[in-house]
């Protein structure tokens, strides 16, 4: 993949077509494309990031010691299931490295990065397509044989935001560990749906072909510090993963936001309330306006214009970035990944959003 077509992710406000465009709205920029947290990075994260900065002239703990211990303390499990990354974009590759799989099953569509990193390594990919309804079937089952190595699933899905059938979950586990595939469960978006109990990580102890991806970048708002981390019950994978990268993967400000992150219990349940209202608003309103929402779980939507294959480009006038979804293997121009944000926010967008429909 070309360095400029990496930067189809969502979050690219450094484009200079972007910044130009958006400079000749005179409007403030919305980023829309990125999907984080609207109540923004909680004060105690910034001041134990600003209380860390004397520490930032030491190298930091390779080994991240003090996050793993907390990590380890907020979810009743042994230190050595953990691993810390630079994102949870660094740990899929880590893994992919240190792994090197010769077959892997992906869904489609799905976060690109999985086969992005697969792709680096020559693993073949095949795929489970999803169908109309962008739900993971049962029929998944039968892909899953003796010839794969490794699969990975999102859950709730990424650009879908919907969750994946509790016992079919199940059901795939079962079967990874009985086939001898590991099963790569990207849980980053989990938080934000006031269902955590859908979890897997309480398997992870207990099974060492289940590695479960985490991160503090999207609910605690914090994508420009990078903070990710892993899950697995198999020693030796995680020895291999610490080493298919650099030593000092996760920075000395990056681990004390990480250990204060994780003690904002009251904050993490009030962005879950404000994102199931205004996800629901904001899911009435394109409905309104004749547009196909899915019932999305996350502090996402995603959706299809009918017939309309640039609002993307006729938004950033109005100071709005949204996400293409075009380079989402499966589908087309007309799909659109939209943030939740506040409410004021999301006005602006429905309120864009319709007064360009109306100019066709």
């Amino acid at each position: 993949m070309a360095a400029e077509e990496r930067l189809l992710h969502g979050g690219n406000i450094y484009d200079g077509y972007i910044e130009q465009k958006i400079a000749g709205s005179g409007e403030t920029l919305l980023d829309f494309s990125a999907n984080i947290n609207p109540l923004g990075m909680p004060d105690s994260v910034k001041q134990a990031v600003t209380d860390a900065l004397p520490g930032a002239v030491h190298y930091p703990d390779p080994l991240c010691r003090k996050l793993k211990k907390a990590l380890a303390k907020a979810y009743g499990l042994p230190e050595h299931v953990l691993i810390c990354g630079n994102g949870g974009a660094d740990l899929i590759y880590r893994l992919v490295y240190a792994l090197r799989p010769a077959k892997a099953l992906l869904t489609a569509p799905t976060f690109a990065e999985y086969e992005e990193a697969l792709r680096q390594t020559g693993t073949e990919c095949i795929f489970h397509k999803l169908s109309e309804d962008m739900k993971v079937r049962c029929d998944i089952l039968e892909q899953m044989d003796q010839s794969v190595d490794v699969m990975f699933l999102c859950n709730p899905n990424n650009p879908t935001g919907l969750l994946i059938n509790q016992e079919l979950l199940l059901r795939i586990l079962g079967k990874a560990k009985r086939q001898g595939i590991l099963l790569v469960l990207d849980e980053c978006f989990l938080d934000f749906t006031g269902q955590e109990e859908r979890s897997l990580i309480s398997y992870v102890k207990d099974t060492d072909n289940l590695f479960i991806l985490k991160s503090f970048t999207k609910m605690y708002a914090m994508p420009g510090i990078r903070l990710g981390y892993g899950l697995c019950g198999s020693r030796e994978l995680l020895k291999r993963m610490e080493a298919a990268g650099q030593c000092w993967g996760v920075s000395v400000l990056a681990s004390a936001a990480g250990i204060a992150a994780l003690k904002e219990r009251e904050y993490k349940q009030k962005a879950v309330r404000l994102i199931r209202e205004e996800r629901g608003y904001l899911k009435d309103r394109l409905e309104d306006l004749g547009i196909k929402v899915w019932d999305s779980q996350a502090d996402y939507l995603f959706f299809r214009a009918p017939g309309i294959l640039d609002l993307y480009e006729r938004l950033l006038p109005r100071g709005i970035l949204i996400r293409r979804c075009d380079n989402y293997r499966g589908l087309g121009a007309e799909y659109y990944r939209i943030a939740v944000k506040d409410h004021k926010s999301n006005e602006r967008l429905v309120k864009a959003i319709e007064e360009t429909i109306k100019l066709e």
